[in-house]
């Protein structure tokens, strides 16, 4: 994945200022070159357990992602972050993740981004494999 630094910058800012919560977002751009150039921030409508897990309700991703493409651009993935925890992916997000799609993780420890990794769902769903994280 390739990533404009103003995304990946809104990016980590959202992660920070949302700390210690998890927060989430879309990753905008090409999905043929796999460049995101927006990062659109969510709200994680998590009530219960915002700081490890995150809910966004189908109908808030349906029209954040109608009004991403009415501006000619493509859903390449998903963001959240990973507060006081590794960019690693969890067996929930494996579990919750869709084919075809990146999902960036960023690291929060202690208020401030330590890591960022991006993964991608195995076809057979039995894992999650890294993607090369580029800056554009």
């Amino acid at each position: 994945m390739k990533i404009a630094p103003e995304a990946l910058g809104r990016l980590h800012d959202h992660a920070v200022e949302g700390y210690p919560h998890e927060v989430c977002g879309i990753l905008a751009g090409e999905r043929s070159s796999g460049e995101v150039t927006r990062a659109e921030a969510l709200v994680n409508e998590r009530a219960d357990s915002p700081h490890n897990r995150y809910r966004v309700s189908g109908l808030t991703l349906m029209r954040a992602e109608r009004a991403l493409e009415s501006q000619g651009l493509e859903i390449v993935g998903y963001y959240h972050s990973h507060p006081d925890h590794p960019a690693d992916y969890s067996e929930t997000d494996r579990e919750e993740a869709l084919p075809n799609m990146d999902y960036l993780i960023t690291a929060i420890h202690k208020g401030a981004v330590t890591d960022t990794k991006v993964w991608r769902l195995r076809d057979d769903r039995s894992a999650m494999d890294p993607i090369d994280l580029e800056l554009k």
